[in-house]
């Protein structure tokens, strides 16, 4: 997909060094979220709007991180595979996807108002760099046809909104040649903000791969964002969303693809949420 306007490919960074999401800029460090781990994946207590200021945070001091958007099947993937659990826990920020999580949060003690939705966090800040001028590319997609869709459906919902690149990935990993065209791509375009939909593990994994490559202070995983708002695949209704029935929604509508998904981890979360819940109702007791 073309970019928009075109400038001298700049110099790659020097990776970031793995301790240290903040260490590729002098600006001052974004005060961190507190966060809750969950079956051994610290969860960001945080909603929208604080996310959205999070990431302009990161783009205004160009400062270089990369964020997870967890749902269920994140959190018990990551107990299992230990490459995604790496990029995971090497993320910048991990913000509560599943209205499952935010109900386990809060069952510990906490109030999170709501979940951060990857799909709702993308529109709303696509509103809001629509106003502000932040340059977003698209990594992701079916294939180039999904993408361009994708591209104009969003540029239909938010005039004004700065698209400048994007790239839809074959299905298999790139080789290094491919990887490396792709990052003087994307820094060639830039971006300020990557949108990454490619599924997981697939997107945590290349984020972590891919993030001391690319001088776009931002990429955000938001896997099934890109289907939903290409209109290739339709949303549940809110108020299954609100209950927390959206994986029957669709599990209904693609059931081939996610049956497997939802019978291995969906049981597996609630019996292991609640071996983490009976411990933390013990140490309360012995308080």
């Amino acid at each position: 997909m073309p970019s928009e306007g075109s400038s001298a490919p700049p110099s790659m960074p020097s990776p970031t060094p793995r301790h240290s999401p903040w260490a590729a800029s002098e600006s001052p460090a974004l005060p961190a979220p507190h966060t809750v781990p969950l079956l051994g994946v610290p969860l960001a207590l945080i909603d929208y709007d604080q996310t959205l200021d999070w990431i302009d945070g990161m783009v205004a001091r160009r400062r270089r991180g990369y964020v997870c958007v967890a749902a269920v099947h994140t959190v018990m993937v990551c107990q299992e595979d230990p490459a995604l659990r790496d990029a995971v826990l090497r993320s910048s920020l991990i913000v509560p996807d599943g209205q499952p999580l935010v109900w386990a949060l809060n069952m510990l003690g906490h109030e999170l108002p709501s979940r951060v939705y990857g799909p709702e966090l993308m529109a709303r800040y696509c509103e809001r760099a629509a106003r502000t001028g932040t340059r977003m590319f698209l990594y992701g997609g079916r294939n180039q046809g999904a993408l361009v869709q994708l591209a104009l459906n969003l540029r239909q919902r938010y005039p004004g909104i700065r698209i400048v690149g994007g790239y839809a990935p074959p299905y298999r990993d790139l080789d290094d040649e491919e990887r490396a065209a792709v990052a003087d791509e994307i820094n060639r375009s830039r971006a300020d903000v990557v949108w990454v939909g490619i599924g997981v593990p697939k997107q945590e994994k290349w984020m972590a791969q891919m993030r001391p490559a690319l001088e776009a202070p931002v990429l955000l995983g938001v896997g099934a964002a890109f289907d939903f708002h290409a209109g290739l695949v339709p949303q549940a209704p809110n108020s299954l969303q609100a209950v927390g029935l959206e994986w029957a929604y669709r599990l209904a509508h693609e059931p081939r693809r996610l049956w497997r998904r939802y019978a291995r981890y969906n049981p597996r979360f609630v019996a292991g949420f609640l071996r983490q819940y009976l411990r933390h109702r013990l140490r309360r007791a012995r308080r």
